[in-house]
């Protein structure tokens, strides 16, 4: 069973905490899938990790560019892996549960990540939540602090 961590963002954006996970799997050596909830977002998504920081940039890529098994970090809004990644990041609302579903998931970590201040988000992770667990996956639960950094909690 894939570990799911969820991220309780409530002092900085997605766009700001995203890159930042990614270059730490990237750090470790993970390959890394991000799951958006629409094709329009992983647009935002892909030109966001190209222009985040003036000094470098996240190497990813999506469908469209072609050959995503080559890909260390992959965009998309569907439940493929073609770059055999060992982390997934679920973002605006994607569903975990269906993707850890499959038998050839082999994600050594999931994170779903969730705006603390839409009332909307925190209902829909707490309903993953229970079925994430129900289903047999350990789960925890990460809270954004003051200073932007992580505590667990659960």
């Amino acid at each position: 069973m894939t570990d799911v961590w969820f991220y309780h963002l409530e002092t900085r954006t997605l766009e700001q905490v995203l890159p930042l996970l990614l270059e730490r799997a990237r750090a470790r050596g993970w390959r890394a899938v991000v799951q958006a909830g629409s094709p329009e977002r992983v647009a935002a998504l892909d030109q966001l990790l190209w222009t985040y920081d003036e000094t470098s940039f996240l190497p990813h890529g999506t469908l469209a560019d072609g050959a995503p098994e080559t890909q260390p970090v992959y965009l998309t809004d569907g439940p493929d892996n073609p770059n055999k990644a060992a982390i997934r990041l679920f973002v605006d609302g994607a569903a975990v549960a269906p993707v850890l579903a499959t038998e050839d998931a082999g994600y050594d970590r999931a994170v779903l990540m969730f705006d603390g201040r839409d009332d909307d988000a925190v209902a829909a992770a707490r309903r993953q939540w229970s079925a994430l667990k129900e289903a047999g996956h350990v789960v925890s639960y990460w809270q954004q602090t003051d200073s932007g950094g992580w505590e667990k909690r659960a």
